[in-house]
């Protein structure tokens, strides 16, 4: 019997010898095809003279206002009850609109808004002379299934798997009570965009090309939702917001990540949940761009965003701070991880 216990424990050093260099391996692959978190902070785009000494000049619809904004599409409504309250408070007219963050980025180089508000970290063309950048929070990003799918969490490096085809079937993965999940084929859904800026679906695979020429790719928010709510083989990925806000495209059930759920904001924000989005807004230095009354409500837009209903699934810039995420001035560009150098 102790013969036999040796030869077990001897098997198992050998297994371990020749496997774990192969599953340290398949991590480090994974890790390899994320893309970056953040962009340079510190490159800043040429632009010429005749545009630097360019003042804002609102569009015609948007005159007589003391401020114009353009939102990203996840922020316009979640600001948009705060900004009109700030208005009618200070007496003022401010014109605020809604959009990707390529129309926000559009509006910025155009120089026909005070504020603009992406989804995303900055990109390099999105850093233009004079524009500063101020990060409200950051939110999770969830891996979405049609609510009879068995399967409740996955890893990242499932996910990977999956979007890049690696992984075709759900009999490949297990659901936390053993179950799989069907030998039905796996249909990725996914929406590509702002591929020129770091972070959000890029920190699962870092471009375009590394996803299965199977994915359905859609360019809406409510058309991924409705995608996986009428499939019961669909995966996607969303934030929990959207995910509420289009809830009338039908049912879906979010999964864990690494037995995390994305709404666990301390799995986020030490980074045992992997993906989010990161949420910024603008303002403008310099003599002919420089708008007080937008960096003041900007200001105000930060203060209040700590106090922003649960179901926005916002984590606020205070405690990405707390936690020693690493900011340059009011910008987010960094982990705690990348702060320690680990």
């Amino acid at each position: 019997m102790a013969y036999m216990k040796y030869q077990k424990i001897i098997l198992a050093l050998v297994l371990f010898a020749v496997c774990g260099p192969i599953l340290k391996g398949y991590a480090e692959h994974s890790e390899n095809l994320k893309g970056p978190a953040f962009s340079d902070v510190s490159r800043v785009l040429e632009m010429p003279d005749t545009w630097k000494r360019k003042s804002i000049v609102y569009e015609s619809i948007a005159e007589g206002s003391n401020i114009v904004l353009n939102l990203d599409q996840q922020m316009h409504p979640a600001l948009l009850p705060i900004i009109n309250e700030y208005a009618l408070k200070n007496k003022m007219k401010i014109a605020t609109n809604s959009g990707s963050c390529g129309i926000s980025a559009g509006a910025l180089s155009d120089k026909k808004v005070d504020i603009g508000g992406l989804c995303c970290p900055p990109g390099i063309t999105d850093r233009l002379p004079g524009l500063r950048f101020h990060t409200i929070g950051i939110s999770s990003i969830a891996f979405i299934v049609h609510p009879d799918n068995p399967v409740e969490n996955i890893t990242l490096e499932e996910a990977r798997k999956i979007f890049t085809g690696d992984i075709y079937r759900w009999s490949e993965i297990g659901s936390e009570t053993g179950q799989r999940g069907g030998n039905s084929p796996i249909q990725p859904v996914g929406r590509l965009h702002c591929k020129l800026r770091a972070g959000h679906w890029r920190l699962l695979l870092d471009n375009e090309d590394l996803f299965s020429p199977d994915i359905i790719e859609v360019g809406a928010i409510p058309d991924v939702i409705s995608q996986v709510s009428n499939n019961t083989r669909a995966i996607g990925y969303e934030t929990l917001w959207m995910v509420k806000r289009f809830e009338e495209k039908g049912k879906v059930k979010v999964l864990k990540v690494n037995g995390y759920g994305p709404s666990d904001h301390r799995a986020l924000l030490t980074g045992s949940y992997p993906l989010y989005r990161v949420y910024n807004l603008t303002t403008w230095e310099g003599k002919a761009v420089a708008n007080p009354e937008a960096v003041k409500l900007v200001d105000y837009l930060m203060g209040r965003v700590e106090y922003l209903d649960d179901k926005y699934s916002l984590v606020p810039q205070s405690k990405l701070r707390q936690t020693g995420w690493v900011f340059k001035g009011k910008e987010l560009v960094g982990t705690p991880a990348l702060k320690t150098g680990k």
